[in-house]
């Protein structure tokens, strides 16, 4: 990681949170919504908990293996993580 602090408002965290699911579902991320629960999309729990390492590998923290299916979307995973790290 470079010396450059992460942006942690929500605002940022949901688009690169868009942008990590639109490449493992091989879509562009202006075609998913927030509100839209990933499986509805066809992430599988491979590419869940790849997304899972790459969140607590870019924010330093320890995750629960079931994040994406407590949080089922986008939008959830998103208030989570920011109630996590934006307050830092």
């Amino acid at each position: 990681m470079s010396d450059t602090a992460i942006d942690t408002s929500a605002e940022a965290i949901a688009d690169w949170l868009t942008g990590r699911v639109a490449y493992y579902l091989d879509r562009p991320a202006d075609e998913l919504r927030p509100d839209v629960k990933l499986v509805e999309y066809g992430l599988d729990s491979v590419y869940g908990m790849s997304i899972i390492t790459e969140i607590e590998d870019r924010y330093d923290l320890e995750l629960e293996s079931t994040l994406a299916w407590d949080h089922p979307t986008i939008g959830a995973i998103t208030a989570y993580l920011h109630g996590l790290v934006g307050q830092r």
